[in-house]
């Protein structure tokens, strides 16, 4: 399907190989004609961009069932064949397939307001809307081709194109947020509500001991990480970071004044009422998520910080008058990839279990002030992110001696990385690779060469786990959604990493959170197929986001 900017657009069918399959369809109402096929076929959508095209269908009450989406797609091909950054427009992806000189991608355009005409936000491209057509269908045909070259690839780009759909329909429906309970935590915390761009009257307090604290002769804004190093350099504690952990290191009066001042600033300035006013209306939040916005594919978002809601905020995330929220998340999950990933036996029998901390702990020594099971957490994070300092060197020793396989794999990873190669998840989603400076840097054989080795040689030891991890929630987003579809009125509206929140009637709540068991033991199959490795989720039915953990 492709839009002309005005309502309108062409429909073409297509063959299970990408081929046109019978006559173009010219539709006055493209969202009418959408909803009538999805009715009648329920095919899969192909379109240049999920996130530009779908909110205008959903604005006009149309929910499509799958799609394949082309920019995401060729940002994934692109990725694989180590050419990230390259633009990723059906344009530019026409262009490389007919050699013709590769266009940049157009700045995207802001997200268009509730009332906005349909598809306003994707004007008509340059030439008419059957060229742009004939080269979506050509690109799309490519697309194929070049993934079935490649095993898992198809799965992992219908899961992309899946995550498109569930980004735009939870932007849609937005998190239930209560303005009152969000402004009386911050009245609490804060003060009431100033004018005139002055700072709260807590901040105001707080500022005001800081100074007294350094003295009659300074004047420090605590707002100003230059002042309060001259400050704690005048009170003779040189620093050369304001950061909380330098901070704690110091005795000085004004340090706990400034640490509750550094914390309450960052929750006014993030979080405050102007965020209020700017990103909650009718009582939902409604952030613009940014699917495959990391290179791991986990997502990220242009506006609102939805990934970042402080705990404190929590409490004014509320399910409606006779509603729940399901809140879930995946327990241990990274740790429980990679046992997957590896086949290592021992590892994957204690991955079986419900607890994967606790069921290592019997191969680490006990004693000391740190439990069996926490070591066993020690040693695993130091295996997929690196560490390997003080007590978690022995436990990797440990690691290493009994788990060969789950330590094996990641170290082989970490060698790929330092030689400048690529990695990649389960299913094909692969790392950038190095920066010419990288290369020229580890070739002159110094101490920052070393570090510089070190330190991607970390990035791609995490990067198999972590990606895949990012494979199986986008997996998991596709088979939720597709089943509270189903039971009617439940529907997504958060997602971070390994956390879902379904938002549902509460006659509904047992069969939603059923529905978030089922979709992640078919996202295990999908993945990993016959594996023993489980992959719990701890759900819990709240009234408020805060009550869940």
């Amino acid at each position: 399907m492709v839009a002309d900017g005005a309502g309108g657009g062409l429909l073409a069918p297509l063959d299970d190989d990408g081929a046109p399959a019978g006559p173009v369809h010219e539709a006055a109402d493209v969202a009418a004609a959408v909803a009538a096929a999805e009715r009648e076929h329920a095919p899969r959508w192909v379109w240049a961009s999920t996130a530009r095209i779908y909110p205008a269908l959903l604005t006009a009450g149309v929910r499509v069932a799958r799609c394949h989406d082309l920019e995401l797609t060729e940002s994934l091909l692109l990725g694989h064949a180590g050419r990230y950054g390259e633009p990723r427009s059906v344009e530019a992806a026409h262009a490389r397939l007919t050699g013709a000189p590769v266009p940049d991608d157009p700045v995207p355009a802001a997200a268009p307001p509730p009332q906005a005409s349909l598809f306003d936000p994707a004007p008509p491209p340059a030439d008419d809307t059957a060229g742009a057509l004939e080269r979506a269908v050509a690109v799309h045909a490519d697309q194929r081709r070049r993934a079935a070259a490649l095993p898992g690839f198809a799965l992992l780009t219908a899961a992309e194109s899946a995550g498109a759909l569930v980004a735009a329909e939870m932007t849609r429906a937005g998190v239930p947020w209560s303005v009152e309970r969000h402004d009386a935590l911050l009245t609490e915390l804060l003060g009431p509500r100033p004018s005139g761009g002055l700072r709260p009257r807590r901040l105001q307090d707080l500022a005001d001991r800081i100074n007294a604290a350094f003295g009659p002769r300074s004047a420090v804004n605590p707002d100003s990480p230059a002042q309060i190093v001259k400050a704690l350099a005048a009170a003779g504690h040189p620093v050369t970071s304001t950061r909380a952990h330098v901070l704690k290191g110091i005795g000085h009066p004004a340090i706990p004044l400034l640490l509750e001042y550094k914390e309450l600033a960052r929750l006014h300035t993030a979080h405050g009422w102007a965020w209020l006013d700017t990103w909650v209306r009718g009582g939902r939040f409604r952030p613009e998520y940014v699917v495959g916005g990391v290179v791991s594919g986990r997502w990220a978002t242009s506006g609102g910080g939805a990934l970042q809601i402080p705990r404190t905020l929590r409490r004014a995330v509320v399910a409606d008058p006779g509603w729940k929220l399901v809140v879930a998340d995946a327990a241990q999950l990274e740790p429980r990839v990679l046992a997957a990933l590896a086949r290592d036996r021992p590892f994957t029998e204690a991955a079986a279990h419900g607890d994967l901390y606790a069921a290592l702990s019997d191969a680490f020594p006990s004693g000391g002030t740190t439990s069996a099971r926490d070591k066993a957490k020690i040693a695993l994070l130091s295996a997929m992110y690196g560490g390997g300092t003080g007590e978690a060197v022995e436990l990797l020793a440990v690691l290493r001696r009994r788990f060969p396989d789950a330590f094996g794999f990641v170290e082989a990873a970490a060698r790929e990385g330092e030689r400048g190669h690529l990695v990649r998840s389960l299913l094909g989603r692969t790392c950038p690779p190095p920066s010419p400076g990288w290369r020229e840097l580890t070739a002159t054989g110094d101490a920052r060469a070393a570090s510089a080795l070190r330190s991607r040689g970390r990035f791609t030891r995490n990067f198999v786990v972590q990606a895949t991890a990012a494979d199986w929630a986008l997996a998991l987003l596709g088979g939720l959604r597709r089943r509270l579809h189903a039971l009617g009125a439940p529907h997504l509206v958060f997602f971070q990493h390994d956390e879902v929140i379904v938002h549902t009637p509460a006659d509904l709540a047992e069969q939603s959170a059923q529905a978030v068991h089922a979709a992640a033991d078919e996202a295990r199959h999908l993945l990993f197929g016959a594996t023993t490795v489980r992959f719990p989720m701890q759900t819990t039915t709240v009234d408020s986001y805060a009550d869940a953990k």
